[in-house]
């Protein structure tokens, strides 16, 4: 017993470092952020002059330009989120389905839909900022260079500085997603491959046995199996979208009109450049929130599964 007991004390002291660190640069700063986002602090001097949810009013409503522009970065941040999950995992589903056929040269294939994730979302901006710029008229650049190349001119677009809109939804939006998702679908790609290796072939083999077809299998066999999987891709993709910062902001920036705006760009031009503490620490505990109503429902799923295991 008296062994058993010093070895739990020695274990807490090797992870006492870690849970303190924590607990001040993690939980800390989160509470800190917190209190600053109910003060009156706006300006370089810190103010914790109590203000309750005023600064939560001021964003949600249409009276101010914050709210105005806050609301705009909501829209986008769906729309955003919607598409960029759709095809992360839509187009990683498709690409591991290829990979699992035993094609030859699998591992340069693997190699080059994952080697996106190896750069950081600044690099991925500002290559993409160069493919999409749309140059002018006379002077085409990127996609439209290219466009004009081949004889197809009238698909030349303003990409992500055109303006227009379906409804809430900023066309602009669209190259932004496209970056996005051409860094991490590799992920979803790795992801639902090792789980097609991990079903056994004698499942297959029996469904074709019964008479299944090859999309029947995926439809009523495989797919099921990989649920969990997409599940764990939605929600770790679903808080990247939602706290995505340096992608946006090195490719586009907010925009023309706040149509490539999102909260995380709102948030550091607020408090950084503009020194309004207290709004810029709303809008940092609205995307916390946002993100936690994400990930804490999964995290009790996944305590509760190996509570039960």
């Amino acid at each position: 017993m008296a062994q058993a007991g010093r070895e739990r004390w020695i274990a807490l002291l090797m992870v006492l470092p870690s849970i303190i660190l924590i607990a001040v640069f993690v939980y800390g700063f989160i509470g800190w952020t917190g209190v600053v986002s109910v003060s009156q602090w706006d300006g370089i001097e810190p103010n914790y002059s109590w203000a309750g949810l005023d600064n939560y009013k001021q964003l949600f409503g249409d009276d101010s330009i914050a709210g105005k522009r806050f609301s705009i970065d909501l829209w986008n941040t769906l729309f955003f989120t919607v598409f960029f999950l759709l095809l992360c995992v839509a187009g990683g589903l498709l690409l591991a389905i290829l990979l699992d056929q035993k094609i030859k040269g699998e591992a340069i294939f693997r190699t080059i839909y994952l080697f996106p994730m190896a750069i950081s979302f600044v690099v991925t901006g500002v290559v993409w900022q160069w493919i999409f710029a749309p140059g002018t008229a006379n002077r085409p650049r990127g996609v439209n260079a290219l466009l004009e190349i081949v004889g197809l001119d009238a698909l030349r677009w303003k990409w992500y500085t055109d303006t227009g809109s379906i409804g809430p939804f900023h066309v602009a939006l669209i190259p932004v997603i496209i970056a996005a998702a051409w860094q991490l679908i590799g992920y979803t790609m790795a992801m639902y491959l090792a789980g097609l290796r991990s079903i056994p072939e004698e499942l297959r083999e029996a469904a074709r046995v019964d008479g299944a077809t090859e999309i029947g299998i995926y439809r009523h066999i495989i797919l099921p199996i990989l649920s969990p999987i997409t599940l764990s891709a939605l929600i770790f993709l679903g808080h990247i979208s939602l706290k995505i910062f340096d992608l946006i902001y090195t490719m586009t920036g907010k925009g023309p009109g706040f149509v490539t705006d999102v909260p995380g760009i709102f948030m550091f031009e607020t408090t950084f450049q503009g020194n309004h503490y207290a709004q810029g620490a709303t809008i940092s505990m609205i995307m916390f929130l946002m993100i936690a109503l994400i990930i804490i429902p999964y995290l009790i799923l996944s305590l509760r599964r190996e509570v039960e295991l």
